[in-house]
């Protein structure tokens, strides 16, 4: 049993941690840190091995919390980067804002970010988001719907601002 819990996971790995990992570096643009990520995907699935029905979907999914964790994390550093310029400027210029789609989706609600990032960056099926969501399939086609409509009005406006 054992043995073949093992085979079993280190086929998975084998056969789905090149592309998480790539699907984290687009989302990340660090390859450290999108390894970082695969592989923490990885250590929770292989915690909950025997209660995973679809390990992939778990991975998936579990990557997806760590990217949004990871940009959290990112965003805190902003918000400090730019109080520690704005407190050592004398002028009080606000700074452009950032027309790139990682922010932008970085910026969506949970309920219209998680479908964008598993069906447009992991490449899923609207079923397959569909199933681990938990939510039915025109429900996710109406938040990529959503999703889309805020992502081309924050990106024109972004865009018109830097005119």
């Amino acid at each position: 049993m054992k043995r073949s819990r093992e085979t079993a996971a280190s086929e998975l790995f084998a056969a789905l941690y090149p592309r998480l990992a790539g699907w984290c570096r687009r989302l990340v643009d660090d390859d450290e840190t999108a390894h970082e990520i695969a592989s923490e995907a990885f250590t929770r699935l292989w915690a909950r091995w025997s209660r995973v029905e679809e390990p992939r979907g778990f991975l998936y999914v579990t990557a997806a919390n760590l990217v949004r964790d990871h940009w959290r994390g990112l965003e805190r550093e902003r918000r400090a980067m730019r109080r520690a310029r704005t407190e050592a400027a004398l002028d009080s210029r606000t700074e452009p804002a950032d027309p790139s789609v990682r922010l932008l989706v970085q910026s969506l609600p949970e309920r219209l970010r998680v479908p964008i990032l598993l069906h447009y960056y992991a490449d899923m099926p609207i079923r397959e988001v569909s199933a681990l969501t938990g939510r039915k399939e025109g429900t996710v086609k109406a938040d990529l719907h959503a999703a889309r409509e805020l992502l081309r009005v924050h990106l024109r406006r972004s865009l018109d601002h830097s005119l």
